[in-house]
């Protein structure tokens, strides 16, 4: 391990594993889009796969090819709170590891690598982690271009790391970081290491312009619709009383209405909202209905949007 690694990453994780399987599996309604996220990160990490398809489709590998390679592996999900980045940065570890049959490890940067605002502690992290990073994969391509193993980069709350050095009220310290973190980024490109970087952010437009113009994917996350909150609350209340038809109103119930322009998100539903249901229930010793869904849902509200907080 590189030495002053230590708690530069909140907990790395190894893929496949069976509780990320189960995370991956409650992810109701985010199918379609996990599985066009791990396709786009399989053709980022691996250039033979894309190669591959333009032989079979072209019968040679196009020159359009060469300049897909060129691509930074970066994501950025973007989006209101709760409904989703997270927890999809946290488990598409498992996706990409099932689909390609190789070992992934997650490494989330701890909060720890902002520093405390010392004059180059910032960067020194940032610093260190790719460092880390870097020896672990430094061997990981093969001659062929395949990876024996791959790495996943999460950078939560990333606007809080990488916020536009255009701001003219930018601390030097702050600006300094994000030079470091792009060196960093372009610096796993440079040396082709199988590492897909995910930045999550509630503000896109709180993003340095450079770090946006490396993201090879920026894909906005948005509130579940109908269909998807109908979906998720029938997998999560299956064996209750609520009929089909219950589950439907409950669903529209969450979505807007006439006294309010938002939906209830993803962990409002998971997180708050089922959770009570069944507390109440348990509280009264009665089975989970309609009543109790109904009383329930009068008193727990959904989160505002991120913007209409900040107003």
């Amino acid at each position: 391990m590189i030495e002053g690694t230590e708690g530069l990453f909140a907990r790395t994780e190894e893929f496949p594993n069976s509780l990320a399987q189960a995370r991956l599996v409650a992810l109701v309604g985010l199918d379609d889009l996990i599985d066009r996220l791990v396709t786009d990160a399989v053709a980022l990490l691996d250039p033979t796969v894309i190669q591959q398809w333009s032989r079979a489709m072209h019968g040679e590998i196009i020159p359009a090819i060469n300049a897909l390679a060129d691509r930074t592996p970066l994501l950025v999900f973007a989006g209101d709170v709760g409904v989703g980045k997270t927890e999809v940065a946290e488990v598409i570890g498992q996706a990409i590891a099932i689909r390609t049959d190789t070992d992934v490890t997650l490494y989330p940067l701890s909060l720890t690598a902002r520093g405390r605002g010392a004059v180059g502690e910032m960067t020194t992290l940032l610093t260190r982690a790719f460092e880390r990073i870097t020896a672990d994969f430094a061997r990981a391509r093969r001659s062929d271009g395949t990876a024996s193993s791959l790495g996943v980069l999460l950078v939560d709350e990333a606007d809080a790391l990488a916020q536009s050095r255009e701001l003219a009220q930018m601390h030097h310290e702050d600006r300094a970081g994000v030079n470091a973190l792009l060196r960093g980024i372009d610096g796993m490109r440079i040396d082709r290491l199988p590492v897909l970087t995910i930045l999550c952010t509630n503000r896109i437009d709180a993003l340095d312009p450079a770090v946006q113009r490396r993201a090879a994917t920026v894909e906005v996350f948005e509130r579940p619709t109908h269909a998807q909150r109908a979906a998720l609350l029938t997998r999560l209340l299956s064996g209750t009383k609520l009929s089909p038809a219950d589950i439907d109103a409950l669903a529209s119930a969450t979505g807007e209405n006439a006294g309010r322009t938002y939906s209830y998100t993803y962990s409002d539903l998971r997180q708050r909202l089922v959770p009570e249901i069944i507390l109440a229930a348990y509280r009264q010793g009665v089975a989970v209905d309609s009543v109790i869904a109904r009383d329930v849902l009068a008193r727990t509200l959904p989160t505002r949007p991120f913007e209409a907080e900040r107003r």
